[in-house]
């Protein structure tokens, strides 16, 4: 009896120990991930608290419906926020089931967000196509149009490296469209596989243009043949975005943008876990801008706690 009593004794310890060191975390925020029928929906939460993940701005992609994030966001509040799906092949035919899909989503409350436009998209294999769209085709704007309406932050998928010559003229038109929007806030999802310099020149000229750090680190790049911009050398920041990342806190937003299976159920907390380390090695302030607070403001989140 009394070996089961300290037994219970303690277990008890172990478990209040590890559940201060949890809440003692730096709190993350994923501000951009997706799911497909290959994930269980059920699953979500689960996943989120093993990567230790606060809360998740979540899409749709594949056959999940709007309905289906719609009732994740209703069952999670503190812990998920709808966004607007908007790639898929009506996307880029420019079918009109594209805007009936769009329209669908923003008459739904439960969306506070819009997901990625994808503008330049190098094949990836067979699950993701090559995608090249002008970013004044009418898909772009007109999902621009309604984040503009709502005050949402406008997410851009352009990849800078892949595209090649077109980079620079994609490029282009992305910051013509920020500087003339300057009311709005810009986001260049995945780093727009950009380097430093590239970087902090935009963050320079453009005082709402913003980088999501999705696929920049080597959790993702060593099993990628993509050119993204890596972040990393080992388990630790370059100094070079070091630097950066501590001079423009307020210009980061962490994403870790899971789209298949094996992210959710494989990666999700090893990229949680090497941002978490990365960013525990810079200034606090800068640590919990990047890590939570700068999407809690772009898209008026709750603080997590």
């Amino acid at each position: 009896m009394k070996r089961w009593h300290i037994a219970c004794v303690v277990a008890f310890l172990i478990s209040s120990n590890t559940f201060a060191q949890s809440r003692d975390q730096l709190p993350l925020i994923d501000a951009h991930s997706q799911i497909d029928t290959e994930v269980n929906r059920d699953d979500i939460v689960g996943l989120m608290d093993k990567a230790g993940i606060a809360h998740v701005i979540l899409a749709a992609r594949g056959k999940v419906k709007p309905w289906h994030i719609a009732e994740l966001a209703r069952q999670h509040p503190t812990r998920i926020t709808a966004s607007v799906r908007t790639k898929g092949g009506v996307y880029f035919r420019n079918s009109a089931k594209y805007y009936r899909l769009l329209d669908i989503q923003l008459g739904m409350p439960e969306f506070k967000a819009m997901a990625e436009l994808i503008v330049w998209h190098a094949q990836k294999g067979k699950k993701a196509r090559e995608v090249i769209l002008p970013i004044d085709s009418e898909q772009v704007q007109t999902a621009f149009q309604a984040a503009k309406a709502r005050d949402w932050p406008f997410i851009v998928h352009i990849e800078h490296k892949a595209a090649g010559k077109d980079g620079p003229v994609f490029l282009k038109s992305f910051e013509k469209l920020a500087a003339s929007n300057r009311e709005m806030k810009f986001i260049l999802i995945h780093m727009a596989q950009l380097e430093a310099e590239q970087v902090e020149r935009l963050i320079k000229a453009h005082p709402n243009v913003y980088f999501m750090t999705s696929h920049a680190n080597p959790v993702v790049t060593r099993k990628s043949s993509q050119p993204w911009t890596n972040l990393f050398t080992g388990g630790v920041l370059k100094p070079v975005w070091t630097k950066l990342m501590t001079t423009h806190a307020d210009r980061f937003v962490l994403a870790i943008d899971n789209v298949w299976q094996q992210h959710w159920y494989n990666n999700y907390a090893d990229q949680a876990n090497i941002w978490r380390r990365a960013l525990a090695k810079l200034p606090k302030k800068a640590a919990h801008a990047i890590a939570h607070k700068n999407a809690e403001q772009l898209w008026k989140l709750s603080p997590v706690k």
